[in-house]
């Protein structure tokens, strides 16, 4: 089911151009230096295209909740998520969007210095300036309140979140955001899910924070559960 992207509306800098693009479930929110929506939507069909194409001989890798082999002459796409989803440990599909934004992303860059992709709260990025990106978790006190700062030297960067309480996405757990920092989005965005699934109360918030920091490849991440939060990496939080 289709859930509105009001956090869209918290945009408040002017400098880049702002458009969507939207081809059957994938939904992209792009900033650039300029408006590329047709470039963006030829890069979404070309992608999208791959990766339904796999899917339709190889089926386990859309439903499988465990990580998948994928073979070598596989589609990059589907290489990359297959990799990011085992090293954490689940489904290829939960790097799927993370993967979308990141590919996008790095076509655009062709064409514009600075790129923002997001797709339903994951977000690939590449920046010249220094850019914040505010948190979205739901019903908590943190929401709308707080952003990480990301300063251009740390990009290109995939900004990953995880909800057991917001959206559709599947999520075994119940934390109101979990929010994952890598330089590869589809790894963020598996590692957010995979986190996602043991965070049930704010008690977990420690616990899962510990083996956030042992997964390869990721460079921060933020847990929220109500009135209650975690944070691992060299993050910066301001308030907003």
């Amino acid at each position: 089911m289709y859930q509105p992207r009001t956090y869209r509306r918290w945009i408040k800098d002017d400098d880049l151009v702002s458009f969507t693009v939207v081809v059957r479930e994938t939904d992209l929110y792009i900033r650039a230096a300029s408006n590329l929506e047709a470039a963006a939507k030829e890069a979404v069909i070309k992608y999208r295209t791959l990766l339904e194409g796999y899917i339709e001989s190889h089926p386990l890798f859309l439903h499988s909740l465990e990580p998948c082999t994928v073979e070598n002459d596989a589609p990059e796409i589907v290489r990359e998520m297959a990799q990011s989803a085992g090293a954490v440990g689940v489904g290829p599909m939960a790097a799927v969007a993370g993967a979308i934004a990141e590919v996008v992303g790095r076509d655009l860059l062709a064409y514009s210095p600075e790129v923002i992709v997001e797709n339903g709260g994951d977000i690939f990025m590449k920046v010249s300036q220094t850019r914040l990106t505010g948190v979205y978790a739901g019903e908590s006190q943190f929401t709308g309140k707080i952003a990480l700062e990301i300063n251009p030297e740390e990009t290109p960067l995939g900004i990953c979140t995880s909800s057991g309480t917001v959206g559709p996405s599947l999520s075994l757990g119940a934390a109101d955001a979990v929010i994952v920092l890598s330089h590869s989005t589809p790894l963020a965005d598996a590692a957010a899910t995979a986190i996602g699934n043991k965070v049930v109360t704010a008690d977990d918030i420690d616990t899962v924070i510990e083996q956030v920091k042992a997964v390869p490849g990721l460079v921060g991440a933020i847990i929220i559960k109500g009135s209650r939060m975690g944070m691992w990496g060299n993050l910066k939080l301001v308030p907003l």
